[in-house]
């Protein structure tokens, strides 16, 4: 199938692409440019998903390095929305933050979260539950305590174990609510 689009007797679009296609894919990237320069704005928030349906729900998912509160998904909420003609394309909008269970996917997230036990799972199938004690651009640090048999004689001794992991091995982490 194959499309032409005129405006005021002018050819302005003839291809194979639905013109519908292409204005969707405009509203995408004029919403990504309005968050991207709100995020500009705001050095301490930062993306973890965004995604806009096929029935025009704007979702979008942010993170702060010192946490989330109402006025910060506000403000993005805002920054997006007063840019937008509602005339032009109809929309629905939804700011919200990462949740205390959502795993983490940022390098930013990992390091807020210093000190804090996570759920750990490797590309390799390998699982931890230990405490994050560093993070840096490239790898991320646990420690945890483990019962294991005494070299010599019956019983158990404490030992104190780390491992380093390559962000790149990891497949699903997650900070473990303690209650």
């Amino acid at each position: 199938m194959s499309y032409i689009c005129v405006a005021v007797g002018k050819r302005i679009y003839e291809g194979t692409i639905s013109p519908l296609f292409l204005y969707k894919k405009m509203f995408k990237k004029k919403v990504k440019a309005l968050l991207e320069r709100s995020l500009e704005e705001r050095k301490d928030l930062f993306l973890i998903d965004f995604n806009i349906s096929e029935n025009n729900i704007i979702r979008v998912i942010i993170d702060g390095d010192n946490g989330v509160v109402v006025d910060d998904c506000v403000f993005i909420s805002r920054s997006i929305e007063h840019n937008l003609d509602r005339e032009e394309q109809d929309f629905s909008l939804e700011v919200t933050s990462a949740g205390a269970t959502t795993p983490l996917m940022h390098v930013r997230q990992y390091k807020k979260n210093i000190g804090r036990a996570l759920e750990v799972k490797t590309t390799d199938n390998k699982k931890y539950e230990a405490n994050l004690v560093d993070a840096n651009d490239a790898t991320i640090t646990l420690s945890w305590k483990t019962r294991e048999p005494k070299p010599i004689g019956k019983g158990k001794v404490t030992v104190a174990k780390e491992a380093k992991l390559d962000y790149d091995k990891i497949e699903l982490a997650k900070v473990k609510i303690i209650f």
